[in-house]
């Protein structure tokens, strides 16, 4: 919606100026005849021409939907009118994109679209599960109660994903500053070396000579290797992008001896911590579970619960094609069937979600702890290892002298 610059005086003649949000000139007029404003100059505020560009819009982050979600939730119990909820929550969020999001799905609430229908039509920032929870809300009468759950639910599946990015970030920076260490040597150290070595005379030592050599190869063909990187990332990124690709780089990642039993805690947690919040909402099992698995960020848990899906469909306990699967743990499946069993589903998968959130805790310690040793001793063995290579000449001719 755009925004008007305005002058003008008050009732007692008192000079006045400021901005407003309207979807036209006259209706930003009306709402300063309301406000009893005489004397108007209006203009249409010019637009930031950095906002026009993709790169620089600001992003809808996780914080900025769990805070959107707990306040609407809020502000609905209360009973305020959800056009009116949602027209405060656009006025005040600082987030541009955020705010112009909102705004446009006040209007559309005003025009008699349901509220589920409209976040649909921003699927980047409300996402199927998002939507779908709203629908069950708006259809049961609970979406105070819906909203409550959902940010609770927000707020997990962040902290989630910030301890697997927490355990990331070291080797990430390790790797990337040994790297910039190694280019650093090879184009700028070694090349010293080497004129200093080629006027002793004499033949140089086997490490040496063979860290001479990878920095001519270096220096030579720089540009193609550049260009032999950014092109096997494209190439990778074309392979995942397929189904059959997705398929076996995801199931390669879960086998890992790893980081495959971290990304399997994770899995096994997102499910069940995603479905029970669900069925807690009154969405029915089958659109769940379909929801649950486009949403699981990898491709062989996601054919897996479709298989689930469609078992279930043929009238087929839940626990059954769990346990035919061989991606979730016995332990898992043992407890759901209970669960089934007892009619109390929901409960069961929020208590399993909850004990791999800790094992999930326990693994990122243990690879943490594993890779920060292993870290320091590449670092150290591919620095002293290039240093003893550059000095193994100069110790010769000292001997000799």
């Amino acid at each position: 919606m755009p925004i008007y610059v305005w002058k003008g005086k008050n009732s007692y003649g008192e000079k006045r100026k400021g901005e407003l949000e309207a979807p036209d000139e006259n209706s930003a007029l009306a709402q300063l005849r309301r406000m009893r404003i005489d004397n108007v100059k209006i203009k249409e505020k010019p637009k930031d021409i950095l906002e026009q560009i993709p790169l620089f819009k600001p992003k809808v982050t996780g914080k900025d939907l769990v805070i959107f979600t707990r306040q609407l939730s809020t502000m609905i119990d209360a009973g305020l009118p959800l056009v009116q909820c949602l027209q405060i929550l656009g006025k005040q969020q600082e987030n541009t994109t955020f705010k112009k999001i909102i705004l446009e799905i006040q209007t559309d609430v005003e025009t008699g679209t349901t509220l589920a229908d409209s976040m649909r039509k921003h699927p980047k920032v409300f996402d199927n599960l998002y939507s779908n929870m709203i629908e069950a809300g708006e259809l049961g009468g609970i979406l105070d109660t819906i909203l409550s759950r959902l940010a609770v639910f927000k707020e997990k599946a962040m902290a989630l994903q910030k301890k697997i990015k927490g355990a990331m970030t070291y080797p990430a920076i390790c790797l990337g500053i040994s790297l910039i260490i190694l280019v650093v040597i090879l184009v700028f150290v070694v090349p010293v070396f080497d004129k200093m070595f080629q006027e002793f005379g004499s033949a140089l030592p086997a490490p040496t000579q063979i860290v001479v050599n990878m920095s001519h190869f270096f220096k030579g063909n720089f540009f193609y290797i550049v260009i032999a990187a950014v092109l096997f990332t494209w190439i990778f990124k074309r392979i995942y992008n397929t189904e059959k690709g997705r398929l076996k780089i995801d199931a390669a990642l879960l086998k890992s001896p790893v980081v495959g039993t971290l990304l399997r805690r994770v899995a096994v947690s997102k499910f069940t911590r995603t479905l029970s919040t669900m069925l807690q909402s009154g969405v029915p099992i089958l659109e769940a579970l379909q929801v649950v698995g486009r949403t699981s960020g990898n491709k062989v848990i996601e054919r897996a619960v479709f298989r689930v899906a469609d078992s279930i469909a043929e009238g087929r306990p839940i626990a059954e094609p769990l346990d035919e699967s061989g991606v979730f743990p016995n332990m898992v499946v043992q407890m759901i069937n209970v669960g089934e069993s007892v009619g109390a589903l929901d409960t069961m998968l929020e208590k399993i979600a909850d004990f791999y959130d800790e094992e999930v805790d326990q693994a990122v310690e243990n690879l943490t702890a594993m890779i920060e040793p292993f870290m320091m001793v590449f670092l150290g063995g591919m620095i002293g290892g290039l240093v003893v290579a550059m000095y193994l000449p100069i110790f010769k001719m000292a001997s000799v002298v």
